[in-house]
């Protein structure tokens, strides 16, 4: 429990600075805004690729620990979708609901990556990656066809649909490491130094934005809503990856780097999608503030139940 809680601990206190950051240095948007986009669009998508591409794929259990997390997230995707019906009863509109299913099914890359790298080293980033290539698109396509048919104010057309996962950057940059991973392509030096400085930057500059984007207010009364969200994802979602990669027959890190992945908060990337699709963006803060701040307790006891 020791090692888990110091690999955690450089993690959650560069959260808590992008808090303080965001209310003493930087306290424009449009600053934190920019870092965002970059990270996004540049930094995060280059790691993607440099550590896909330093991946040795032969000796990653890809079918295992991608398959276990992509069942899990496939899974509580129905069954957030099978309590419509019920949440509904509950006086939880579409919109809202859209926001617990973010929560409940999104999970946050930038913590995912650092601590698998921090507990495993290059091993441990790239099993993360592999998953990363199993869920993320899952997730997106899924997180937009349910914001189109719960919460848009005009519906979404099945192309829009595809068209916006196709854009995803992270989704491109998974397929462009693999590819080079596969086909064996030959990159100059100045790449790599470029790409690993670049990818350095990504994990800090990612948690930083991840703190100064937490709502703390209203923190002490959740909503049904919130309390839901933050169930599903970070005690529900561990138990069925978990049993999943167990069943699977996996263990060591492998079963550890399931245990990272699937107890992560959400994505704050979830509430940027909420905000530009009408979905329930202030209860979407809430679950991930929440999320975030309770990560801190349940995934130390989740890694080191399996480490």
């Amino acid at each position: 429990m020791a090692v888990v809680i110091a690999a955690l601990l450089p993690v959650f206190i560069l959260i808590v600075l992008g808090v303080v950051l965001r209310r003493s240095l930087m306290r424009l948007d449009t600053q934190w805004h920019g870092l965002e986009r970059l990270t996004y669009f540049v930094l995060f998508p280059m790691l993607l690729i440099q550590t896909l591409v330093k991946a040795d794929l032969t000796k990653v259990p890809v079918a295992g620990v991608g398959g276990a997390l992509l069942l899990s997230a496939l899974a509580m995707s129905l069954l957030c979708l099978a309590l419509r019906p019920a949440l509904a009863r509950l006086d939880i509109d579409g919109p809202a609901f859209t926001s617990i299913f973010q929560g409940a099914t999104r999970w946050q890359t930038y913590v995912a990556l650092s601590v698998s790298a921090n507990l495993y080293g290059d091993v441990g980033l790239a099993l993360a990656s592999v998953a990363m290539v199993a869920i993320i698109p899952l997730v997106n396509v899924f997180s937009v066809a349910v914001l189109a048919h719960y919460a848009a104010p005009e519906k979404q057309s099945t192309r829009a649909i595809v068209m916006t996962v196709i854009r995803n950057p992270l989704i491109w940059a998974c397929a462009i490491g693999l590819f080079i991973n596969v086909t064996h392509l030959p990159l100059p030096k100045i790449w790599h130094e470029v790409a690993d400085a670049l990818g350095r930057s990504s994990l800090a500059i990612g948690l930083l934005v991840t703190g100064a984007g937490l709502q703390l207010k209203g923190l002490l009364r959740p909503s049904l809503g919130a309390t839901m969200g933050v169930a599903f994802k970070l005690a529900l979602m561990p138990v069925l990856a978990l049993a999943l990669a167990v069943w699977f027959g996996l263990s060591g890190i492998n079963l550890a780097i399931v245990a990272i992945c699937a107890a992560v908060p959400t994505s704050p990337s979830a509430y940027v999608l909420a905000r530009q699709m009408g979905g329930d963006a202030p209860l979407l803060a809430q679950i991930i503030t929440l999320q975030t701040i309770l990560a801190a307790i349940t995934m130390p006891i989740a890694i080191a139940l399996v480490a």
